[in-house]
């Protein structure tokens, strides 16, 4: 029989969607399951957006320009002016989603065995992403005490060798939640420029900053505008997950006409996405408003049951809307099948997402779960009642 490729036998496994089987057969037999596993937002999608697709009138669904339309792309350049981040169209590429704009950005920065430093944990797609391109994952550990916070310069710089390419972040992150000061991104761009390095920023969750605080991107730092390189979705800012429709911004001229070699192999992004994303753009600020104001209610609501939980511990997100939180058990991948395949609180229970495929270092993050909070405040009440009613029975 023919073999499959190392590569194809290296890829990994989704910690989030793994579990799935499990969360079926949990619903056969009649169990209610709270899915806390999965970034997919419940807040309605703009209707603007729907809107559009439905009331097109296209008669032919033609290939779009492989870039993306010139349109839509300088209506993004608009949105990301009024943001403090000044580009144009030309240095835009329009993707098949975030997941796509990664994959083409490391295609066109890193060659097979070229290293990429992360922060971890990190959104556990990043590890299939390097798999698939044959780039190595070197991660430097944050750590939940301090809120996972940016680890110090020094023990970036350590890392660093002949081989490494680029630095790659999630701000706010995927999955702690955390949001990088503009201190912290400055910190980032001494290193890039210092050592002559990419610095890839996954800025997809921008709008869900809380307390008050700014989002800072990379694209901001006119100093490194030939190291930065943005990762953009649709898909968080406006429930559109499956649109499938994300992008590449970098004023590094190189980078964009390689990615777009990439994207011209791919042909174009898709038509019916690109019209509803473009819409999309008409969204009124009032819709980011009272989204920010739901999944503020939500994040204090959960952080305050889990630490009424005993031997729980959680670090406080400022951003996304996911948050870590460390169980007192061993093995959060076991405990998090035992939840679906065994464990019910009247007739009900949840799906969580074991960390330790956030993270890339053997052995870490074993007793952590990340926790997305996309379900309205009275599930998420009934979700840490089961959770504490499931660890007591679990460590029986």
């Amino acid at each position: 029989m023919p073999s499959i490729s190392d590569k194809g036998k290296l890829m990994p496994q989704s910690p989030i969607r793994k579990l799935v089987p499990y969360a079926e057969d949990a619903k056969k037999r009649g169990v209610e399951v709270f899915h806390l596993n999965i970034g997919q937002p419940d807040i309605k999608t703009p209707k603007v957006a729907l809107d559009a697709v439905k009331n097109n009138n296209l008669e032919i669904v033609a290939y779009s320009r492989s870039e993306g339309s010139e349109e839509y792309r300088a209506k993004i350049a608009d949105y990301y002016s009024k943001n403090d981040i000044h580009v144009s169209g030309q240095d835009i590429i329009v993707t098949t989603g975030g997941s796509e704009a990664l994959l083409f950005t490391f295609g066109s920065i890193m060659d097979e065995g070229d290293e990429v430093i992360i922060p971890e944990p990190f959104y556990a797609n990043y590890n299939g992403f390097s798999t698939a391109s044959g780039v190595k994952v070197i991660p430097v550990i944050s750590k939940i005490e301090n809120n996972f916070a940016l680890p110090p310069v020094s023990a970036f710089e350590k890392l660093i060798t002949p081989r490494t390419k680029a630095i790659l972040i999630c701000n706010p992150g995927n999955p702690t939640g955390y949001l990088y000061s503009k201190d912290e991104i400055k910190k980032l761009a001494e290193i890039v420029k210092k050592h002559d390095l990419f610095l890839i920023a996954d800025e997809v969750y921008r709008e869900f900053a809380y307390d008050g605080s700014k989002h800072y991107s990379v694209m901001e730092v006119e100093s490194i505008a030939n190291h930065a390189i943005m990762i953009d979705s649709v898909s968080k800012r406006y429930s559109m997950c499956g649109a499938r429709i994300g992008c590449i911004v970098s004023k590094n001229k190189e980078v964009i006409n390689t990615a777009l070699k990439f994207a011209q192999a791919r042909l174009s992004p898709p038509t019916y996405a690109q019209i509803a994303s473009e819409a999309a753009l008409e969204t009124p600020q009032s819709y980011f408003d009272e989204v920010i104001e739901e999944y503020v209610e939500r994040r204090n609501t959960l952080i305050e049951e889990l630490k009424k939980i005993k031997g729980v511990k959680v670090a406080k997100p400022s951003g996304a809307f996911y948050c870590i939180a460390e169980l007192p058990v061993k093995n959060a991948d076991d405990f998090a099948q035992w939840l679906l395949e065994t464990f019910n609180y009247n007739n009900q229970t949840i799906m969580v997402a074991p960390a330790a495929g956030f993270y890339s270092t053997p052995g870490v993050g074993l007793n952590q779960i990340r926790i997305a909070y996309v379900l309205n405040k009275e599930s998420l009440l009934k979700a840490v009642t089961i959770l504490r009613e499931a660890l007591k029975t679990y460590n029986s």
